[in-house]
């Protein structure tokens, strides 16, 4: 996006405390205890609900609290206790892979880097930074789907993918509000800025929609 099409400071501004005010409580709807549970909460929750995640994480970790147990669990067995989630056998191959990279290359630690984040099996950049902002603190937005429509319908990008879209968002929007804005952006794209049927008639941020229509392609 070019400089000259970037709102306003103040405009952002005034969206930032528009959102901050309609979602005073945002975080993660994910549950999780370590970052470890979180990155796996994460790739498991690709095309599939947080909701369905929550339900399915605590059968792993009940049994495999960590990387270098669910390491010794083979890909099959894993694959049963996902199954109920989408792409299951996809995850269960990435999830087995990258438990053991963690166990064995980071002392069962999950990494704090995006780069080294991004080297494990079924982590893009997404993912990463859902981990680095709420397992970690670190100043993070992380674009899905939600994120890249209400972004785009504020006219906040014209980028034609999340990676353009998180350089778009992080121009604009103050470094110490990246993880609760990106919680903002999510909350209200389920709530309120649906894809399907928008809530415009409730929409506190309906003076500012662009309503640029661009499709949004996920990550893996």
């Amino acid at each position: 996006m070019a400089d000259t099409l970037l709102p306003s400071t103040y405009k952002v501004h005034q969206i930032l405390r528009r959102l901050a005010e309609a979602y005073p409580d945002p975080r993660t709807e994910l549950q999780f205890e370590t970052p470890w549970q979180l990155l796996v909460a994460t790739i498991l929750s690709a095309q599939c609900t947080d909701r369905r995640v929550n339900v399915i994480t605590p059968r792993i970790f009940a049994d495999y609290p960590d990387a270098r147990a669910l390491s010794q669990l083979s890909t099959e067995a894993l694959e049963a206790l996902i199954r109920d989630c989408g792409l299951y056998r996809m995850k269960a191959k990435n999830l087995v892979a990258t438990a053991r990279l963690v166990a064995e290359t980071y002392d069962n630690q999950v990494p704090r880097s995006r780069e080294r984040l991004m080297k494990l099996p079924g982590v893009g950049r997404k993912t990463a930074n859902v981990v680095l902002a709420n397992a970690f603190g670190l100043p993070a937005i992380a674009v899905d789907r939600h994120v890249f429509r209400v972004a785009h319908r504020l006219g906040w990008s014209s980028a034609r993918d999340p990676e353009g879209t998180e350089r778009d968002l992080m121009r604009l929007i103050p470094r110490r509000q990246w993880n609760t804005a990106h919680h903002w952006l999510i909350l209200h794209g389920r709530q309120v800025c649906r894809a399907g049927r928008p809530q415009c008639e409730t929409c506190t941020l309906l003076r500012w929609c662009a309503q640029v229509g661009i499709s949004f392609s996920s990550e893996a």
